[in-house]
């Protein structure tokens, strides 16, 4: 089965519509369409879960401690970071990348930094 994404809240939009253009089927839901606004770390990850999604953040500085907190007690669809300063463009590409030459049971339990 393919990846299908979760943005946090703290994606930029241009990464999340960049990837929608680079990669036209590509299923990404949203933060607004999920209800993520405002949420701690904690059910953020519980609500990509639910929905069997891979949550792309960058969310840094919080988000490594909860994902390990998350794992400790329940499966995840897995975690993407993206690193400071990364270019746009590069998240897309990566993103992209993912979307197209893995599955999504590649990203279970798994925290990974973009640029890879």
């Amino acid at each position: 089965m393919r990846v299908r994404f979760q943005a946090d809240a703290d994606l930029d939009g241009r990464v999340l519509r960049g990837l929608r253009r680079a990669a036209p089927g590509v299923d990404i839901r949203t933060a607004s369409d999920a209800g993520l606004s405002g949420l701690k770390d904690s059910e953020v990850l519980q609500i990509a879960a639910d929905a069997g999604r891979v949550l792309v953040s960058q969310d840094r500085r919080t988000m490594p401690l909860y994902f390990s907190r998350h794992v400790a007690r329940a499966q995840s669809p897995g975690v993407i970071l993206l690193r400071e300063a990364i270019p746009i463009s590069t998240a897309i590409e990566e993103l992209a990348l993912i979307w197209n030459a893995s599955e999504a049971a590649e990203w279970i339990d798994r925290l990974v930094w973009i640029p890879l």
